[in-house]
């Protein structure tokens, strides 16, 4: 008979164990509220940095990233046509360089035929200016009458005469020569760089691409990557590829209407037709303007003059509206928004030669990030826990309180 241990069962109680102290819930809590919104504001700052500073950045650095990011576009553009040439047992460095020299044969012989009249139509622009004026005489005569009404019926409420607008004569340019001498070199400089990064791009494209595919840790991330360059590829080659026909066409048609109608150059301004068309929305007005000039110069009768831009502008109109939709289709189809957004980017960033790589350039982001998963800011801010609801809010207490109430 022993201790009460014993006869409760024989089993010796427990030592009593000291507590264990744990942190509080809700200082835990408020450190991890605290770093997620630290690191939520740092993350923040930083994509506003990025988003305000590239831009600029972009376009004081124009003398290297405009040469490198047009090479890039048509380096791209031609890799269908290295392929078809490497598949048929020629080397990668030979292939490059005849794919270049094509670019190259191509680019000048459509410069030659629109530089080398352009040229010829800016000396005789001062002495067509008597000929413009003849022209736009009635229209001159009507805006001079509406101009007199308008001063009339404002003298008639105001104390004082509408005050007349003051014309500021500015010299045209008197040759090429002029414009071109401080950018020249430069020019020739850039243009020297960019077809050395075409080729180099285009000889070792195939290395590039098996290097970019083999060094992925995992199968799917390796057929990621390849899926994602031959959609770039596809998709870049593609566009240009169908556009460059159809606006080569349409160049055709102008310049065969233009020569109808007796318009002098009409390969010239077919070319610049074609050229500017590769500007949405924006190239075909100024297409439409630099016709009117030119009729205006060529033609006495003010709508014999007018002709070639209501011409061009008919022709833009189906071709913007039947042709173009039903050769690309939908598989290359953009919304306008973003094509105008990256349009007013790159022609800010680099004036017009931006406004010509602003498609290509929109294609290419875009397909990577259909890809790689376009960034949800929205869900970064309120959905991940970057911002979370600070607990000592009334509102969900209440809320427990009502349940429970309830």
């Amino acid at each position: 008979m022993g201790g009460g241990s014993e006869s409760d069962g024989g089993i010796p109680a427990a030592a009593p164990r000291e507590p264990i102290l744990s942190p509080e819930p809700n200082e835990s809590l408020g450190e991890g509220l605290k770093r997620d919104r630290l690191m939520a504001a740092l993350a923040l700052m930083i994509g506003i940095g990025l988003v305000f500073g590239i831009p600029f950045a972009l376009r004081e650095g124009s003398p290297f990233f405009l040469p490198l990011t047009a090479a890039l576009v048509i380096a791209i553009a031609l890799v269908p046509l290295l392929e078809w040439l490497e598949r048929h047992r020629m080397p990668a460095p030979l292939a490059a360089f005849l794919c270049v020299l094509m670019f190259l044969s191509v680019a000048n012989i459509a410069l030659a035929s629109i530089v080398v009249p352009a040229w010829q139509w800016m000396q005789r622009l001062p002495e067509s200016i008597p000929k413009i004026q003849h022209n736009l005489e009635p229209l001159i005569r009507f805006y001079s009458r509406l101009e007199r009404f308008v001063d009339k019926t404002l003298h008639n409420f105001a104390s004082t005469p509408a005050r007349q607008p003051e014309t500021i004569a500015v010299a045209p340019p008197r040759s090429l020569f002029d414009l071109f001498t401080t950018s020249a070199p430069s020019a020739l400089i850039e243009m020297f760089f960019a077809i050395l990064v075409i080729y180099f791009f285009l000889s070792g494209w195939t290395r590039l691409r098996r290097n970019a595919i083999t060094r992925r840790s995992s199968f799917g991330g390796a057929m990621a990557t390849a899926r994602v360059i031959q959609d770039v590829v596809d998709d870049t080659s593609a566009y240009l590829g169908t556009i460059t026909l159809i606006n080569v066409t349409l160049g055709l048609i102008v310049a065969g209407a233009l020569w109808a109608i007796g318009m002098p150059t009409p390969l010239m301004w077919g070319g610049i037709v074609a050229l500017l068309n590769y500007i949405p929305y924006i190239g075909p007005v100024m297409a439409a303007l630099l016709l009117g000039l030119g009729g205006l110069m060529s033609f006495a009768d003010l709508w014999w003059a007018l002709l070639p831009a209501v011409m061009m502008i008919g022709a833009h109109l189906i071709e913007a509206n039947v042709v173009t939709p039903l050769i690309v289709g939908h598989r290359l189809t953009i919304s306008p928004i973003m094509i105008l957004v990256s349009l007013s980017f790159w022609g800010w960033v680099w004036g017009t030669p931006g406004a010509l790589l602003a498609v290509p350039l929109l294609i290419i982001i875009q397909t990577v990030l259909n890809a790689a998963g376009k960034p949800d800011i929205a869900g970064f801010l309120f959905e991940h826990g970057t911002l979370i609801a600070d607990p000592a809010e009334p509102r969900g207490p209440r809320r427990e309180s009502r349940d429970q109430s309830g």
